[in-house]
């Protein structure tokens, strides 16, 4: 395999990031200009960011203001280096990964793979539901809405129409329960003015979660003070209830129930994918990669994992750190810090994750916070949680169109982005036909 082009061998010690999500991405940031060559490869070239998946959906934001390109963060950072590659192989003993692009020699590998949908083997639901975890799925989604939302015009059987209009959720985490309440706005105050011929009283949001309660990993009143803003706004929330089965159209619990929609969201659970040359000894919990206190991989001197990958147990989370971004921010400052000390000869330190809190929005005017010292519920939670996210994203100018976004859109209660956008089947007269399929269009 030949090796990645135009990454100079210049004596510079070499850390090589795998993901540019918020882990990778912070670490690289941190690093740039210091004496490390800093190499970033990532199957994207553009940074998600993950929160705001729903807003895509359903069409309150573009994609493009939740996403920033990689290469533009690190025009003027010369010790950094980015491509657009799969990983598919760590070779630990000789200190090189080979990638869809080459192999690459490293010092340092630092992994920030995250997470991926984990379906639990059941192959139905992974073929007929629809993810969460990418801009292109939440692209998916919209246009699955819209599309079927079309196709429920053509239908004079009520049922048969109800069936495209009901749209259900499987999963009660935040993504769960930020998009069910983006759903019942846009059927109370939006989908009906598009749609002036359909009758929305045959249209429900149901909310599945396997648990007895909604936001697992928050307060109990925030559980169920976010159940009943749901409720409140139309969605019918049920718990201890597991899906067990979808044919795309048929929706079956594991108490045989059953539910009729063409649009079943699956984000029950993540895991993480295995890494060739990552012995499966160190993967515990749902592919989550073992880490000491220095987020060393076990058994590897000079492997890191931070982020959703990293399994690390300390204190309270005995069965590891909750999979969020804060986790992996602080992991990747850590991990900075360390290596600015390693070049000092400084002893390193142990990675600590304090708890800054978790949120949760439901519609407008409504959301759950769970901050250090205090709970939060309603309109002065809904306000932070809007702070707290436009602060995080990456440039100001992404920053600049969502707050117009935001505030037109509450104004307004009118999201202008519905639009359903497809490709053209274009044929070829070489070696064979190129078929697209239209559902997958990344917009």
């Amino acid at each position: 395999m030949d090796t990645i082009k135009h990454i100079p061998e210049n004596g510079k010690t070499r850390v090589v990031i795998i993901g540019g999500g918020f882990a990778g991405l912070k670490l690289a940031r941190q690093l740039a200009n210091t004496k490390y060559q800093v190499v970033l490869i990532d199957r994207n070239n553009f940074h998600q960011f993950q929160p705001l998946f729903y807003q895509v959906a359903t069409s309150g934001l573009e994609p493009s203001s939740i996403s920033f390109p990689l290469r533009k963060i690190f025009q003027k950072k010369s010790n950094v280096h980015f491509r657009m590659a799969d990983l598919l192989e760590v070779n630990s003993e000789e200190n090189e990964i080979y990638t869809s692009l080459g192999k690459l020699k490293y010092d340092y590998l630092v992994l920030a793979t995250g997470v991926s949908t984990n379906y639990f083997g059941n192959k139905n639901i992974e073929e007929f539901s629809i993810p969460m975890k990418s801009v292109s799925e939440a692209i998916f989604l919209r246009n699955s809405i819209l599309r079927n939302y079309e196709k429920a015009l053509n239908e004079l059987d009520p049922e048969k129409a109800a069936n495209y209009m009901n749209i259900v959720l499987v999963g009660g985490g935040p993504t769960g329960v930020e998009l069910a309440g983006a759903l019942a706005e846009m059927k109370s105050e939006i989908l009906p003015k598009d749609y002036p011929e359909l009758d929305f009283s045959l249209m429900n949001v149901y909310l599945f979660e396997a648990s007895d309660k909604l936001l697992n990993g928050m307060s109990e009143k925030a559980s169920t003070k976010a159940q009943k803003f749901l409720e409140k706004l139309g969605v019918i929330v049920r718990t201890n209830a597991r899906v067990a089965d979808y044919d795309g159209l048929t929706i079956r619990l594991d108490d045989d129930e059953e539910f009729k929609s063409y649009t079943m969201v699956w984000a029950a659970g993540v895991a993480a994918r295995p890494i060739k040359g990552i012995s499966e000894n160190v993967s515990v919990r749902a592919g989550r990669l073992q880490v000491d206190q220095y987020n060393k991989i076990v058994g590897l001197d000079n492997v890191f994992a931070i982020g959703d990958l990293a399994y690390q147990t300390e204190g309270k989370f005995e069965n590891g750190h909750p999979q969020v971004a804060q986790v992996g921010l602080q992991q990747a400052g850590n991990l900075a810090s360390n290596f600015k000390r390693l070049l000092q000869n400084k002893e390193i330190k142990a990675f600590h994750y304090t708890d800054r809190g978790s949120m949760a929005t439901i519609g407008k005017n409504l959301a759950v916070a769970d901050l250090p010292g205090i709970k939060m519920q309603g309109f002065f939670a809904w306000v932070l949680w809007l702070f707290v996210h436009l602060m995080a994203i990456v440039g100001v100018k992404n920053r600049f169109f969502i707050l117009i976004n935001w505030v037109w859109n509450y104004f307004t209660s009118d999201q202008s982005l519905r639009v359903l956008i497809r490709p053209k089947k274009r044929s070829f007269t070489d070696k064979a036909s190129l078929k697209v399929k239209a559902d997958n269009m990344i917009a």
